[in-house]
């Protein structure tokens, strides 16, 4: 980000933003804005496009139309140094995507040396500071295959801290592990977030989402369907469509047939009736009924 950024002062700035893949239109005109030391979460269901919000920022996806400043710095000019305004953007993705042939500690300090031009002490001195804030320095010499999938996200976030980022992104950064391994990141994410680190979080993780962020985005079908504080959004939600996700989410063995959708209904009709409704799709071969025998 070349331009200085001062506490409250707008990071990113997303206005009117599309993207398409084909014919499939992924983003429908998103508008959002994240401040200095905020922690935003994006929640919403599989498909709806967070992610790929996510993703434009950074250009890993290049937007169809819309603008999207980071720093000040239009990041879908085509004119601009878009490798100059990541480095000071850390990214954790769903999957760790660390070089297996490297040790933890070598993780952490390749994009150092090569992208920033740091000495090697320097940059090993600035890994193990961050290993140790995530709580893994004891496994500086090991490799990405000899650790946990939680251990190795841990090592992924302090590899994005050792480029000193204006701005973390996280991609669901749990998503990919064991429900006993996420309160290990989680807990790494909340010191951030104390921090002061500025944080975009694509996540499923409500609890943490209503604990730590700052505000809430509920995306559905490529739109910002509701937006605000975590008691408004997920405490009180205004919009039916944000009450419905949440009631599936928070309590998933509730069937509120008004709210679900006509597949979903005629499936639990079918059930009901002991058969398979044909015209539906994925149901067909589906044992619903009977015994099976003569």
């Amino acid at each position: 980000m070349a331009a200085s950024t001062t506490a409250g002062s707008t990071v990113v700035e997303v206005v009117d933003l599309h993207k398409s893949f084909g014919s499939n239109h992924v983003l429908q005109g998103l508008n959002a804005t994240i401040r200095q030391g905020e922690v935003v979460c994006v929640i919403g269901p599989s498909g709806s496009g967070k992610s790929t919000f996510l993703r434009c920022i950074n250009l890993l996806e290049e937007p169809t139309s819309g603008s999207i400043k980071v720093g000040g710095d239009e990041v879908t000019d085509p004119d601009c140094d878009i490798d100059a305004i990541r480095r000071n953007m850390g990214m954790v993705f769903q999957q760790f995507n660390l070089f297996p042939h490297l040790s933890v500690l070598d993780n952490c300090t390749i994009a150092q040396t090569t992208v920033l031009g740091r000495s090697k002490d320097e940059a090993q001195a600035k890994a193990r500071e961050n290993l140790e804030k995530v709580g893994i320095s004891e496994k500086e010499s090991a490799f990405p295959a000899q650790l946990s999938g939680g251990q190795q996200q841990r090592v992924a976030i302090a590899r994005a801290l050792s480029m000193d980022p204006k701005l973390m992104l996280f991609d669901e950064p749990t998503s990919a592990l064991d429900p006993e391994l996420v309160g290990d990141v989680l807990s790494v994410m909340r010191r951030l977030a104390s921090e002061g680190m500025t944080m975009f979080v694509v996540t499923h993780e409500m609890a943490f989402a209503r604990e730590v962020a700052d505000r809430v985005i509920f995306m559905d079908g490529g739109n910002i369907v509701e937006e605000g504080s975590p008691e408004q959004v997920i405490g009180t939600p205004t919009e039916e469509r944000t009450k419905v996700f949440l009631q599936r989410v928070l309590d998933p063995t509730h069937v509120e047939p008004g709210a679900e959708d006509e597949a979903y209904l005629k499936r639990h009709v079918a059930d009901a009736a002991g058969g398979v409704d044909e015209s539906l799709p994925g149901t067909h071969g589906r044992y619903t009924g009977g015994s099976g025998l003569g």
